[in-house]
């Protein structure tokens, strides 16, 4: 009997082991899902906190609080079930789908740029935010359809690292992502837009050094929003370039996936600096290629004529405005 409860006791202690390893690996798989999705969270955090530009400071963290519900929502009641269902019955059609957001991405990193260099200040996708505080609910609506594009990337791109683990901790680890991403990245826009509030606040108390902190904070904050933007935009070409490497190779078409693993190899040999070197070269390479990529797509877009349509509705619009 004792031999029995020492026997049933051993392999409690297995199975308790077991599931702890399971849950670790789970974990270590969520986080390198989640880190290659650094170039969408990355535009995301840069791009909602102009959903909340111009309305009254009380309502900015309701708003984002409803955002980040409706993005939560996208991620694990329509993303969640579909991209595990592709990922079960056609793996493949996982990749072609990724491939498309990788594009996506490039198109947006390759527009930003081509936006600041012809220094167009116009901006016809302004936040409905900006219009009065009657939008409200536009708005949040608007930021939450904008989100599912960004979030439907996430997850793919966090699918596609983990597309070979068991169906039941494929979907745990996409329910992490999706939780641990959502609440980063909307914890950090909250922080970023309340900034200037504190900063205001400190700036108003006696003290000299609160004051000079809150200047600080205050006038820190749009350059701080401008670098993400920079940084954002790099790191959508970066990981939509990549993308785009991996998914020819993988397709079969493994000649630029080849040669930048070769360069990277090279890089890989300089003595002290070589890991560095050979990161440095996969990601210029995938960033030169995302932003080729890129161009070749906005110059596509431009010539379609339903864009050169609505190009001229805005315009139009704007004459009567004026």
């Amino acid at each position: 009997m004792a031999g029995g409860l020492v026997g049933l006791l051993d392999d409690i202690a297995a199975l308790a082991k077991l599931a702890a390893a399971s849950i670790d690996d789970v974990g270590a798989a969520a986080g390198r899902a989640g880190v290659k999705t650094a170039g969408v969270v990355i535009d995301d955090t840069a791009v909602t906190p102009a959903y909340v530009h111009g309305l009254a400071a009380e309502r900015e963290l309701p708003i984002i609080r409803r955002i980040a519900i409706g993005s939560i929502r996208n991620k694990l009641l329509f993303i969640l079930p579909a991209a595990l269902l592709l990922s079960a019955v056609a793996p493949k059609v996982v990749e072609v789908i990724l491939m498309f957001g990788g594009c996506f991405l490039c198109y947006e990193g390759a527009h930003k740029i081509i936006h600041a260099l012809r220094h167009d200040d116009h901006d016809h996708d302004a936040p409905a935010a900006q219009l009065g505080p009657d939008t409200e609910a536009t708005t949040i609506a608007g930021a939450i359809r904008t989100d599912f594009i960004l979030s439907a990337e996430i997850m793919v791109i966090a699918l596609k690292e983990v597309i070979t683990e068991p169906l039941l901790s494929r979907g745990l680890i996409l329910v992490l992502v999706a939780v641990g991403i959502t609440v980063a990245v909307y914890g950090v826009v909250a922080l970023i837009v309340k900034m200037d509030d504190v900063g205001l606040s400190l700036a108003q108390r006696p003290s000299r050094r609160s004051q000079r902190l809150g200047r600080l904070l205050v006038a820190g904050m749009p350059k701080i929003l401008s670098w993400l933007s920079v940084i954002g935009t790099a790191a959508m070409l970066w990981v939509g370039g990549h993308i785009l490497l991996a998914g020819l190779d993988e397709l079969g078409w493994a000649a630029p996936y080849h040669l930048v693993h070769s360069l990277e190899h090279t890089a890989h040999g300089v003595p002290a600096v070589g890991g560095i070197l050979g990161w440095s070269a996969n990601t210029l390479a995938s960033a030169v290629l995302g932003l080729a990529v890129g161009t070749i797509i906005v110059a596509v877009v431009a010539a379609l004529p339903l864009h050169r349509l609505r190009r001229a509705k805005g315009a139009t619009d704007a004459g009567s405005a004026g």
